[in-house]
């Protein structure tokens, strides 16, 4: 069986920073692409990207889901056989560990998953990687969802791997903070096979711009919750 074609979507609000890390870090074997998605950056992120072999992609909306969805039409949007035959989905503020694919991966290749999250709830955490109102908001949706649906989800970790046939079936739409829960919710409803795996966490490089303001927190937590009961 042929290795399959993997691409790796990372969506970049201002991580000069970080970014380098991030994409030496991804194990290059298992890859076939790795696509930035430069989201409205006012510094050096996609320049950085690109210097270091990224396919850098330039979406002026900000918003995560924004991202996301430029870095998925420009992978499903070549001929069929250029197009991934999975979907990983990594941030790009190093929080995450890309060397850490190949458990994402694993379930995947193996057959026994559609999609698999990578569990920052599971895993090991540095301290202080996530904040209070982080924990709480992952336990609070976490929690609905497996109310609603009878999952075991504990997280609603961005760091992700998906069979492309299961990402395109979900029909991902949202564009900013309910990217990470549509889609756990939506591969909830349509019976996918969904896993967690344990990943480890630290503190992400910068500020981050969700969880380190204000607005950004109640940002995310109303449209995660409006998400989730959007679909109830």
């Amino acid at each position: 069986m042929p290795q399959p074609l993997v691409s790796v979507i990372i969506p970049a609000h201002n991580e000069a920073g970080a970014i380098a890390l991030v994409l030496s870090e991804i194990p290059k074997e298992l890859v076939h692409e790795v696509i930035v998605v430069d989201n409205n950056s006012t510094d050096a992120t996609g320049s950085i990207a690109a210097g270091c072999g990224a396919t850098v992609l330039r979406e002026p909306r900000p918003g995560y889901g924004y991202a996301c969805l430029a870095g998925m039409d420009y992978a499903f949007g070549r001929p069929q056989s250029e197009q991934p035959d999975i979907v990983v989905f990594l941030d790009g503020d190093h929080s995450d560990f890309p060397e850490q694919m190949p458990e994402l991966l694993a379930p995947l290749l193996n057959g026994t998953a559609d999609m698999v999250i990578g569990s920052r709830a599971l895993g090991e955490r540095e301290k202080g990687s996530l904040l209070p109102q982080q924990r709480f908001g992952n336990w609070l949706a976490a929690g609905l969802l497996r109310l609603r649906y009878g999952t075991t989800t504990t997280d609603l970790g961005p760091f992700r791997a998906v069979l492309a046939p299961a990402l395109l079936r979900i029909g991902m739409e949202d564009k900013t903070y309910g990217w990470t829960v549509e889609m756990q919710v939506k591969a909830a409803r349509l019976g996918l096979r969904t896993v967690e795996v344990p990943v480890r966490y630290r503190k992400r490089i910068g500020t981050s711009k969700v969880s380190g303001t204000v607005r950004g927190t109640l940002g995310a937590g109303y449209k995660i919750l409006w998400t989730i009961f959007k679909y109830w």
